[in-house]
């Protein structure tokens, strides 16, 4: 038998259990792997260059930030959003994401790796904020029209976590370019 068939029940019991420290934690995990493609695969690091310190910082930002608040605001769409139709209960739930949450989420994100590195975060905000947003605007509201409508409520932040896999190599690699002094236009 596969480790993923002996995995998904025990993360399942885990996840309705535990569902923040259980989302924590793998939020932790995948925005860690998110870092490491980013350093292997996109940056072309080699094992001896690997930044850890920029990769625990991932990890702590999505295990202590980005795990609890995007739980949580999952479960506020879920629960105060919901109108006349299933296609407009979709619609205002994906808008709220993309205009209320993302450009926040977005900006705590940029603050908190600055302030992490021990940098004033504003000069951060200014080089790279609209950058991510507008790249955020490219791929997530199809992905969280897919999430929202067809995966039930507990498995929404895996979902993300997963997609995010590549979303956080794009933002790894979004904040070394422009902390290199590269203009980037999306």
């Amino acid at each position: 038998m596969s480790a993923q068939l002996l995995l998904a029940p025990r993360y399942q019991r885990k996840l309705l259990q535990q569902p923040i420290l259980t989302q924590n934690l793998t939020t932790a995990g995948l925005f860690a792997v998110g870092d490491t493609l980013a350093q292997k695969g996109v940056e072309k690091r080699g094992l001896a260059s690997h930044d850890t310190t920029r990769t625990a910082r991932m990890a702590l930002y999505g295990g202590t930030v980005f795990g609890l608040t995007i739980t949580k605001w999952f479960h506020f769409l879920q629960h105060r959003i919901n109108l006349r139709s299933p296609r407009q209960t979709l619609i205002a739930r994906v808008a709220a994401d993309q205009l209320v949450c993302a450009p926040t989420r977005i900006g705590v994100f940029l603050s908190s790796m600055s302030v992490l590195e021990g940098q004033d975060p504003t000069e951060k905000l200014q080089r790279a904020y609209w950058n991510a947003l507008r790249g955020n605007w490219t791929v997530w509201p199809v992905l969280q029209s897919v999430n929202m409508y067809w995966v039930p409520l507990h498995y929404r932040v895996l979902t993300v976590n997963v997609s995010s896999i590549g979303w956080n190599c794009f933002l790894s690699f979004l904040i070394v370019l422009e902390e290199a002094g590269y203009d980037i236009y999306l």
